[in-house]
């Protein structure tokens, strides 16, 4: 995938590779968080990962993305280069490179971090490293050395400022959110403590609509006018202590005196409140991927959630990153052309097209047909499982 926009639609039949390209995302930084090991450990070990067919193959991911330099004050395209294999049954790091040019440097990028099995060198961030007129023998290098194998080298070395794109990239992959939103983990009435964000299950959404309420009160006012907007009697909804050291969520109807708890109220309204909630975080996540958001919800209402992810997707001041998998003709139809990627698999493996790199969708587009009427209609080669 290359110039992807803020915001970004992935479709396709099932199986074709969805979840499995948002859950990249969901490994890179369980890998970051706690280890190799245990990222893959979590996805029921090295073989349901790897493709079929290349068991002995090394898992590789590379990732292209902005950071701003400090000391340059500029941007700069980094590549990151992760190789994941499995030795005498355990996961490790094959490899792992960070890599970007140098100042005036036509070349290949030059590697800043390039390490194997948890030894490696890595170059320090000065002026000298950047200038790619400066001999390599003369630069800051420093051997590398970690615990185990299956740790990541930008987790260790992103402590450090004199490492500053390792230390972005590892600020950028902690803030990442794979939304893996369950219905009823979001009844859930917890116990009280800190709720600064929404968490990917969202069994803590109690607690972050009390931090909401009580630190961001006017986000948390339009939040509700939203809510009311879109669920019809739902004039308010209050986290409100239990009394037992729990906290709930109460819907309060239009029609009744005493409002209904969260356990009471349908899976539909749960949800919008719930996707509301988290694009109203005040300190968004620099990625967040949500799947089918249209399970539980109202077709009319697609639309308007299809308008709130791109907002959200341009409310940072370096822009987030959104991605979304969908179903949904009426979520789809609410997407320019430009934002939309489809899946197909062939012979066991998928391939991802652009939707606006298609001629014949970007004709029709252009005169005036729906993506989703096109999605429909079988116009996105090879999407339809039939």
């Amino acid at each position: 995938m290359e110039d992807i926009p803020n915001f970004a639609v992935l479709v396709g039949a099932n199986g074709t590779g969805k979840s499995t390209l948002i859950d990249v995302f969901g490994f890179l930084k369980d890998c970051l968080i706690h280890n190799v090991r245990s990222a893959v450990q979590k996805r029921a070990g090295f073989k349901q990962l790897v493709s079929r067919g290349f068991e002995t193959e090394a898992i590789e991911i590379e990732l292209k993305v902005q950071l701003d330099f400090e000391q340059e004050q500029k941007s700069r395209t980094v590549t990151y280069v992760l190789h994941v294999s499995e030795d005498r049954g355990k996961a490790i790091v094959a490899r792992e490179v960070l890599k970007f040019r140098r100042r005036g440097n036509k070349g290949q990028p030059f590697h800043f971090i390039d390490v194997s099995r948890g030894e490696g060198i890595a170059v320090a961030e000065t002026t000298d490293s950047f200038d790619a007129v400066v001999d390599h023998s003369s630069l800051d290098r420093e051997e590398v050395s970690l615990d185990s194998p299956d740790i990541l080298a930008i987790k260790a070395l992103g402590q450090f400022r004199r490492f500053e794109a390792a230390s972005q990239l590892r600020e950028l992959i902690e803030g990442w959110t794979v939304s893996d939103f369950h219905i009823e983990d979001a009844r859930i009435e917890p116990d009280a403590a800190p709720a600064e964000h929404l968490n990917e299950k969202g069994d803590n959404l109690a607690l972050y609509a009390q931090y909401l309420s009580e630190h961001y009160p006017d986000e948390f006012e339009e939040l509700l006018e939203k809510m009311a907007e879109r669920v019809p009697g739902v004039s308010k909804v209050d986290p409100e202590d239990s009394g037992d050291g729990r906290v709930l969520l109460r819907f309060n109807d239009t029609a009744f005196s005493k409002g209904f708890i969260a356990r009471a109220v349908s899976d539909g309204t749960i949800k919008m409140f719930a996707y509301l909630a988290l694009l109203a975080d005040p300190d968004p996540h620099p990625l967040l991927c949500i799947e089918e958001p249209e399970n539980q919800l109202y077709p009319t209402l697609l639309p308007l959630l299809a308008e709130e992810f791109a907002e959200y997707a341009h409310r940072r001041t370096a822009g987030a990153q959104v991605f979304v998998t969908t179903h949904s003709p009426d979520f789809l139809s609410s997407v320019d052309l430009d934002a939309i990627y489809w899946l197909r698999k062939e012979n066991g493996f998928s391939t991802i097209s652009k939707a606006s790199q298609n001629k014949t969708l970007k004709n029709l587009f252009e005169k005036g047909e729906k993506p989703g009427w096109l999605w429909r209609q079988g116009w996105f080669e090879g999407a339809d499982p039939n």
